[in-house]
């Protein structure tokens, strides 16, 4: 038998934190990878084979009877409300059409969110950060993965983030001002009536959610995902659950979204003009699992062409008010699930973790 040297020689010549500080340095992100004509992603982004396997384990046959509702919002109350229930509770998950943001803003949004990825290096740097939350940056940041220090790999995209509550529109990239300020308004109020409507369906007065301030805070995230010259060996976005109270989706035409229902994953097929839902794990605690955080992942993109998406995440107002179950929701029948929480405790188990560790680790680590 015999040995191959280079191949234990590469392995012991591997340092992670030295690669994994060398791409951040870069501040060029996977798309500086991709421009610069590597054929082999670097060994980083490289995900546990079981990972993987799941990842291509897709159950097609499932795609017949599960399927991600499309509600319009045009239909009739009672009709909205039930369809919105039902979706939430068993996917976690629903597109709605006829929700009143134009489809041409729609569209816009996208290219320009694209555009900026796709600036000069010169003009995409200096928005290159690691931490948004600083008042230097005006609310405004780019990077590659938020969780890179913390993940056991990288994932094959790059994000544009926005904390729309509190940005400073000069600090906005001017290819994408105009469109990010007008999205910021549309969603905002479109989050309003779906909060609304979820209120509704647990039974509850119409504005019950909305006066606890569950969606007083938006951050926006840009997500860009270039050509992958190896799809098999990394992923988009590795599987989790959304920290937050509610998620806005909109996705392009390239697909790549899946939602794991009761255990087989189902593509969410893109529709022009349709805007993705989600609920998030706080809200999932709120409502005493009367509606579901879903689970979902992202493969890495293997067409020629960037998959671009634009997610804005729902967030209690105040993070220091303890939230739980809600009384009205909670009966010795089905007594509460959860213990007590601030929302800043959420985020600290969920982003102490990194993306990767989420999964329902979060959600879990609060259940009674």
């Amino acid at each position: 038998m015999t040995t191959n040297t280079s191949s234990i020689s590469s392995l012991s010549n591997y340092n992670r934190d030295k690669e994994l500080q060398e791409f951040d340095n870069t501040k060029l992100g996977v798309k500086g990878l991709v421009d610069s004509g590597i054929t082999q992603i670097p060994r980083i982004f490289h995900h546990p084979p079981d990972t993987l396997f799941h990842l291509s384990n897709t159950d097609s046959s499932s795609e017949q009877d599960q399927t991600i509702p499309f509600i319009d919002l045009l239909s009739r109350q009672p009709e909205i409300v039930q369809s919105i229930r039902d979706a939430s509770a068993k996917f976690g998950f629903f597109q709605v059409i006829n929700h009143g943001i134009s489809v041409c803003l729609l569209d816009r949004l996208l290219d320009k969110i694209k555009a900026f990825h796709e600036l000069p290096p010169e003009q995409k740097i200096p928005h290159y950060r690691r931490d948004t939350t600083t008042c230097s940056s005006g609310g405004v940041g780019f990077y590659s993965n938020f969780d890179l220090f913390q993940s056991d790999a990288a994932s094959w995209r790059d994000t544009l983030e926005i904390r729309l509550e509190q940005f400073d529109p000069k600090a906005l990239p001017e290819v994408c001002r105009e469109e990010v300020i007008e999205w910021d308004k549309e969603v905002k109020q479109l989050a309003k009536r779906l909060m609304r409507l979820l209120s509704e369906g647990l039974g509850l007065i119409t504005n019950k959610l909305l006066e606890m301030s569950c969606i007083e805070r938006r951050l926006m995230v840009g997500q860009y995902y270039p050509h992958c010259p190896e799809p098999n060996k990394t992923v988009g976005i590795t599987a989790h659950t959304d920290l937050e109270t509610l998620t806005i989706l909109l996705q392009d035409q390239c697909g790549g979204l899946q939602v794991n229902c009761h255990g087989k994953w189902i593509d969410v097929k893109p529709v022009q003009g349709a805007l993705v839902v989600s609920i998030g794990d706080t809200l999932q605690m709120i409502c005493n699992d009367e509606y579901k955080s879903g689970e979902h992942r992202v493969f890495a993109n293997c067409l020629s062409e960037p998959r671009v998406s634009v997610a804005v995440f729902f967030d209690p107002g105040i993070s220091e008010i303890e939230y739980g179950p809600l009384p009205e929701l909670v009966s010795q029948e089905k007594p509460a699930l959860y213990q007590q929480f601030k929302f800043s405790d959420v985020l600290y188990k969920g982003l102490d973790t990194g993306l990767e560790g989420e999964g329902k680790y979060t959600i879990n680590y609060f259940r009674l």
